[in-house]
């Protein structure tokens, strides 16, 4: 199993950018898919976290500008970020909890490799 993430770049204060993170491989079922980032020098934080039934749940940091969304179809969690600040830069990782066969309860968590965000004029 892989997760790619993908739309990290630099942009202005107050812009926006939307982040993909697809999933591939050996999937029978994805439960939870998380975004999280790290800043230099700070600890990795949860940013947005988003279950198979479609709820979710945003980092009070970015509520009102960042927004979670999935297509399970496509395997794939989406981070909508709006309104970004210079605090928003950091390196956004995704990762999903999947369960690769069918006769197994058991989920395993996997990692993207990070997308760089930076945010600056």
């Amino acid at each position: 199993v892989q997760l790619q993430a993908s739309g990290g770049g630099l942009v202005r204060p107050g812009g926006c950018l939307r982040l993909s993170c697809a999933a591939s491989g050996s999937i029978f079922h994805i439960n939870a898919m998380d975004w999280y980032r790290q800043a230099p020098g700070k600890r990795r934080e949860l940013v947005a976290a988003t279950t198979s039934d479609g709820s979710t749940n945003i980092a009070d940091s970015v509520k009102g500008r960042f927004t979670i969304s999935r297509d399970n179809a496509k395997n794939t969690v989406y981070l909508q970020m709006n309104s970004l600040k210079p605090e928003d830069t950091a390196v956004y990782y995704c990762n999903a909890y999947i369960k690769s066969d069918s006769r197994s309860s058991v989920y395993t968590k996997f990692w993207g490799q990070g997308t760089q965000v930076t945010v600056s004029s």
